[in-house]
């Protein structure tokens, strides 16, 4: 399949959309590089599903400079073959809306000025969705401790942030897929018609669905 134009490709979307399971198949059907993103390596994240009003500001902030020095390790793979990544960089933003308080994400957001983040624009976004009550299942499949404490209400603010940013987003293609029939961890055939759907995008924003 031929997807040369696209060198940098980013994965989005809410909490059990199914990126990485996608960004992993995707790398390696373009012998590409995987860039992932490293929620167990935050050592905030624990107490803040736990509680998180008193741990999300830290739990932030960890998170903007991880995904920092991903940046810089991903231009350096960009320069010798594609890179696939499960998140695109301004969806730290998404979540200091979601959990940070007023006076909190105000204190985010001078600081995220300050430090002046320069991330290269993907040469295709692909934005994955799913009903909240679809993502609560999902997150209890997979099993993991930490995220069984999310809510509903939760992923609910979550997936329409996301919807309100992809709705103006326009610094790179997007194709839209509603991921609820759709299983890229598992399905060759899945992964196949949506490589399909992307060669044939003529336009910036396009959308992907397969019914039930």
């Amino acid at each position: 399949m031929s997807l040369q134009r696209y060198r940098y490709i980013a994965i989005e979307g809410p909490i059990g959309a199914g990126k990485t399971s996608l960004a992993r198949n995707l790398a390696d059907r373009l012998k590409g590089a995987l860039v992932l993103e490293q929620p167990e390596a935050n050592p905030f994240l624990e107490k803040f599903y736990a509680d998180m009003p008193r741990h999300a500001l830290s739990t932030q902030l960890f998170f903007l400079f991880q995904r920092m020095q991903q940046l810089q390790a991903m231009r350096e793979e960009m320069s010798t073959q594609p890179v696939v990544s499960d998140f695109l960089f301004e969806k730290d933003q998404l979540f200091a809306e979601v959990t940070l308080s007023e006076a909190e994400h105000e204190l985010y957001k001078q600081l995220r000025a300050h430090v002046q983040p320069h991330a290269a624009s993907p040469d295709l976004v692909i934005y994955l969705q799913a009903a909240p009550e679809i993502l609560i299942r999902r997150i209890r499949q997979r099993g993991s401790v930490l995220e069984q404490s999310l809510s509903e209400n939760y992923l609910l603010r979550l997936s329409e942030c996301y919807m309100r940013f992809f709705h103006a987003y326009d610094q790179a293609p997007v194709m839209i897929v509603n991921s609820e029939h759709l299983n890229f961890a598992h399905s060759a055939a899945d992964l196949d018609m949506l490589l399909g759907r992307i060669e044939r995008m003529r336009s910036a924003r396009e959308y992907f669905n397969v019914g039930g």
